[in-house]
Order: C-alpha cells, then structure tokens, then sequence
C-alpha cells in the first residue's frame, strides 16, 4: 500500500504539468470572450494604451516647456529703481558761498521689454523727491525759497508735476547679436523642440508596432502548434488503447503495446513543451495588450487562423514605396531636424565673428544729475577679440558637423531603399515557402493516411505509423512557421516604408477605447492649456 501511494505521488507532477499556467491578469481577461485577436486590436492597443508610448508623448510637454523657458530671455520686466543721495554743496549752486548739505533722490518705475532681434527698450516715469528748488523749463533763473535747498529739480519731459517726468531708452546690437544671437538661437531650436517629440512618438509607435507584430504571430505560431500537438496525443492515445486490446486478443506482439505506449509518452512530453511555449509567448503578448493600466493576458483560443496570401507590389507602388520611405521613416525625419539645428549654429558661429558693436542710450543716473539738470546719455560700444579664434573654432565645428550629417543623410535614405527591397524579398521567398510547405504538408498526410490503412491491415508495425503522423506534425511545424514568416515580411514592409510610425484610424481606435485619450496622443497641447 505504502508503494503504491508512493507511486502515485510521483506520477501526479507528470500529469499536472501539460495544464495551464494562469496568472490573475489571464483570469481577468477570460470572462466571456470568443472572439479572436486580430493584428488590428493589437496595434488599436498599442497606440491607445501602452505605458512607454505614454510616456514618449511627454516629450511633447517638455518641447513647449523649452519654448517657454527660451521666451523668457525677452520677458517683459517691470522695475523700479530707488536712489537717495547726499550732497555737501559749495559754490556751486549756492551764491551765498555758505556750505548746505541738501538730499536728492529719485525713484524710476519702468516697463522693459527686448525683442528677439537683439535690442532692448524701455519706457517709465521718474519721481524726484528731497530739499530741491526747481529750474525754469524755460533756462531761467533757479527759483527757491528759504524752506528750500538750492538742488535744481529740471522740468524736461514734464508729466503731472515738476517732480516727476518720463524717461526713455534702450540698446541695440548693430553687428554681433543683430537678427541672430544666442538667445534667438536658443528660441529657433525649442521651436524645433515640437517637431522632434512628434518624430520620437513615431518612432516609439514604429517600435512598438513592429515588436508587437512580430511578437502576436510568434504567439499565433505557437498556439497552432500546440494544437497540432495535442491532436497527435489524442490520436497516439486512441491507439495506444487499440492495440493494447488487440494486443490482449492476440492479435499485435506485446511489443507493440511498448512500441504505442511510448509515442503516447513521446508525445505528452512534447505536448507540455508546446504548452509552455504558448505560455511564454502569451505574457511576452501580454506586455503590449493593455487595460485599466494592467497587461492582459491572450487565451490560446483567441490565436486566429492565419490569412492567405495577397498580390505582391508592382515596379510602380515598390518605387512609390521607397519615396515613402525617405519620407515617413522617423530616421530619416529625424536626421533633418538635426540638420535644422546645426545649421542654426552654423548661423550664429558665422554671427560671432563679426565685431560687437552695441549703440546704448537712456536717462543719466545719479543724483548729481539733478543740479545741473536732467541729463540723457548715448553711447558705442565697440569690441572684438584680436584673433577671433573662439568664433572660428565653432564655425569650423558646425561645418564639419554639416558635412557629417550630409553623409549621414545621404546613407539613411539608401538604406531605408534597400530595406524595402529587402522585404519585397522576404515577401517572395516567405509565399515560395508557404507553397512549398503546403504540398508537403500534403503529401506527408497523403503518405499518413497510406501508413495507417496498411496497418490496418497488418501489413506494417506501429512504427511506421508513428513515424509518419511526426512528419505530419514537423510539416505542419513548417507550414505554420512559413505562414508566419510571410506575415512578419508583409508587417517588415510596412515598416520600411514609415506607415507604421503613423497611428491608426480613429474609427478603429474608438472600437477598443476613447481616441482623445489614446497613449499616442499624450502630452498633446489641449484646449485651455498653455
């Protein structure tokens, strides 16, 4: 009894292994459906809900936060100015001769604003205030009182009192730093900020759509595989229990009970191999199915047939194609905005050498200014480096990267070509295949059925049989894997010609969830924002 239970302890893990592994992500998915996973659902996933495409969407935030950030080197700036001074005056406002200490201050209140072509501007009112007499506008005499101090308060650009007047003035970059400086260089390149996210988006959506594609028909592969499998089990035992009752008639050899038992042995091993394959592809499926924030996991039964074939490209659409290609492909588009950009510091190298030259002017300040008058400086500012080779050494870096990127291109669009025609290739050789394997799946059937009915007659042993349903299910191996080829080269052409980088239809996004909330679509400038 004790050997016995012992036994059967030991067969139980054998028996259990063949079942399905399910986590609570599968058990969540199961409920009711039947039907099945289409490419199509696949990629309406991808682009509605995968996290890293979410997260790649973000970079359209951070574009216009640059755009922002580069804004502010030409924000308006309110300011205001306070200065008080003090004054021990002799002679020379004061014809006494007698030494006064007078106080004199101001207070300038502006608006500054500057503009991205290299000059700035202002505009305020100045509000004078301490022991003051106040100078004729006229150029008459000083007028003061002896409450007052002798501090001449001018009336130039007068407003509401005599206290108080407008002020003006500004700076302007004449050579260096006209039309093109650093701050609008860094403004031009946060515009391309923009333009840059939408590429990475592409080119994450491309990705995704293409590991997600190949990664379904891995999963699709595997799933008939495994049915092929468990079919042959099921036919490996249904004769197992025949010849074993023919066997106890005395009709087979005892052998052949051996021989019929261990294909059924043979074949739940590789039952369980394939069961696990499933397993494995499905949760790597899993990971590009999304719902609720949570994977989902595909049940074998949901792994559709494969389709047929379809016409191939013409010469026309093939070179239709590869204009797409240089086109569509977030490589190519990519390589061009960063030409954009270094071409912009090209521009500003070019800018830097030439000499610095800045024509500045405004009110004078310093409370001296208030005897004598209200006093306004101009002023030049001429400047350049004796070698300029800090401005040669970046002209020379830009051009050399101009030049890296011309070759860059340059190879970039060849090649994206040559991946068309790579796959047209594929394309050919997987439907060639397909063929192929059909027949021969065909004729090892052809060649089963024959086996069988010669046993059937006695005239051949279990063997042959066996060894004729394997090369049924190696074919069907084949012909499976064939089909899936075919359908990775059919996805690979799409690939090479940028139309996966393009997200579906809304009308197939709103079968599977809200469009205006898709993943791909993250990060996008909505109304009422910014």
């Amino acid at each position: 009894m004790i050997l016995l239970l012992l036994f059967s302890l030991m067969i139980v893990p054998a028996t259990t292994l063949a079942e399905s592994v399910i986590d609570s992500s599968a058990v969540q998915a199961q409920s009711t459906r039947t039907a099945p996973l289409t490419i199509e659902e696949v990629f309406a996933r991808i682009d509605l809900t995968h996290p890293l495409l979410r997260a790649t969407g973000l970079e359209r935030a951070q574009a216009r936060a640059k755009i922002l950030k580069a804004l502010g080197a030409w924000e308006p700036k309110f300011r205001n100015e306070v200065e008080i001074d003090r004054y021990l005056t002799w002679n020379l406002t004061n014809v006494s001769g007698v030494p006064n200490t007078e106080i004199a201050g101001y207070s300038d209140t502006m608006l500054k604003i500057g503009h991205p072509y290299g000059f700035e501007i202002f505009g305020g009112i100045r509000n004078g205030f301490g022991t003051h007499a106040t100078l004729n506008g006229s150029g008459g005499p000083i007028l003061r009182s002896p409450e007052t101090g002798p501090v001449a308060f001018p009336t130039d650009m007068q407003l509401f009192y005599p206290q108080q007047m407008a002020i003006v003035g500004g700076a302007f970059n004449l050579m260096r730093g006209f039309m093109i400086n650093d701050q609008y260089a860094a403004l031009q390149q946060a515009e391309l900020a923009g333009p840059q996210a939408e590429i990475a988006v592409a080119q994450k959506r491309q990705d995704l759509y293409l590991a997600g594609a190949v990664q379904y028909w891995d999963w699709q592969v595997a799933a008939k595989q495994a049915d092929v499998v468990k079919r042959a089990l099921a036919v490996a035992e249904e004769r197992y229990r025949m010849v074993e009752g023919r066997s106890k008639a005395g009709a087979v050899a005892p052998i052949d009970v051996v021989e019929a038992r261990e294909e059924v042995q043979r074949r739940r091993e590789a039952a369980i191999a394939a069961q696990r394959k499933v397993e494995y592809e499905q949760y790597k499926l899993a990971l590009f199915l999304w719902e609720n924030g949570q994977p989902v996991t595909p049940r074998p039964e949901w792994a559709p047939e494969f389709q047929g074939e379809t016409p191939l490209p013409s010469e026309e659409d093939v070179a239709a194609f590869k204009v797409e290609a240089m086109e569509d492909r977030p490589e190519v588009r990519d390589l061009y905005i960063e030409a954009k950009l270094n071409n912009i510091e090209l521009k500003l190298a070019k800018n830097n050498l030439l000499p610095k030259l800045e024509v500045e002017g405004g009110p004078s300040v310093g409370g001296i200014y208030w005897i004598g008058g209200f006093g306004y400086r101009v002023g030049t500012l001429f400047s350049m480096p004796l070698f300029n080779r800090a401005a040669r050494g970046k002209v020379l870096h830009a051009e050399a990267q101009q030049q890296r990127l011309t070759w860059k291109i340059a190879y970039t669009e060849r090649q994206v070509t040559i991946d068309v025609d790579n796959w047209l290739s594929a394309i050919v050789r997987a439907r060639d295949r397909v063929t192929a394997a059909t027949e021969a799946l065909r004729l090892a059937k052809t060649l089963e059925e024959g086996e069988r009915a010669r046993f059937n007659m006695g005239a051949t042993s279990v063997l042959f049989v066996n060894l004729r349903e394997r090369a049924v299910v190696q074919a069907a191996y084949e012909l499976y894997r064939a089909q899936a080829d075919y359908a990775v080269a059919r996805g690979g052409m799409l690939w090479a010609r940028g139309a996966l980088s393009k997200p579906v239809s809304n009308d197939v996004l709103a079968k599977y969830g809200d469009p205006l909330h898709a993943a791909g679509s993250s990060g996008r400038k909505l109304p009422g924002r910014d």
